[in-house]
């Protein structure tokens, strides 16, 4: 059940019901990466640009507040890394009352649908969204086709997984994108909670914004984009040209243009 607590502090991770989210969890998860090194300036140059909130693990709570220019900020619950012995595995970093202690206006979670760890994360997120209801945090469910035999970008695998997220009680979700309007849109009628778009790897900045404009075009409400926006070389601009999309309805070019981006990159 959404409480006026919930309501209000998904607010502070939107701008009228549209998210541009910036993840910056991945220090645990691959390691200091460029833009994770110096993460108060990457924080403060994304909140610039227009993202609505960071994302990262509370143990970073301390380096994010004071930069992030009174945008919002949501602490990860989970996490594996890239050396382990499967990163699909994804294991508990924290708790609801920890990232309220935090100064966290919401929480995330991550959970592989398909995966041998799907039963243990979905049990896990369904005790994150008990808790967090009561106390009125809103979950951001990072819910991903993944597993054997599982196609990431298959858009019914896709609309299993946020219809999952919403059966369990999250309050938005983030998924991959099937890559393409038309297929992802069959994602986002498959649930009624705001669906936004994980980056993936980074590409060139046409690619990253429009995908975004494919998203937005779906039906989509924004993303949730950690490589493509921290790792980018002026990630204010970038920030500024994918909130372009999500905020302001801008094209393509137009969203490049106003960020001060080549048309070409």
């Amino acid at each position: 059940m959404t409480t006026t607590g919930t309501t209000a502090r998904l607010d502070r991770i939107g701008t009228e019901g549209s998210y541009v989210i910036v993840p910056m969890d991945h220090g645990i998860t691959m390691g200091a990466v460029q833009g994770l090194k110096e993460i108060e300036s990457t924080i403060d140059g994304v909140t610039r640009g227009g993202a609505d909130a960071v994302l990262t693990q509370k143990g970073i709570a301390p380096r994010v507040h004071e930069n992030k220019n009174d945008k919002g900020y949501i602490v990860h619950l989970n996490a594996s890394t890239t050396i382990g012995p499967d990163e699909n595995d994804k294991r508990l970093t924290g708790t609801v009352e920890e990232a309220i202690r935090a100064g966290a206006d919401a929480v995330s979670f991550h959970i592989n649908v398909g995966s041998d760890h799907e039963p243990n994360q979905l049990t896990q997120l369904a005790e994150i969204t008990e808790t967090a209801d009561r106390f009125g945090i809103p979950v951001l469910a990072m819910a991903y086709a993944r597993g054997s035999g599982v196609d990431s970008e298959d858009p019914v695998a896709l609309g299993h997984a946020v219809r999952l997220a919403e059966e369990i009680g999250a309050d938005i979700v983030k998924t991959g994108y099937s890559g393409d309007a038309d297929s992802f849109q069959h994602v986002v009628e498959s649930t009624r909670l705001p669906v936004v778009i994980a980056g993936g790897s980074k590409g060139t900045d046409r690619e990253t914004v429009e995908m975004v404009r494919g998203v937005m075009d779906a039906g989509g409400a924004g993303v949730s984009m950690g490589r493509s926006i921290f790792q980018h070389e002026n990630p204010e601009a970038i920030a500024r040209a994918v909130s372009g999309v999500v905020h302001a309805d801008l094209e393509t070019d137009e969203a490049l243009e106003a960020a001060g981006l080549t048309l070409e990159a």
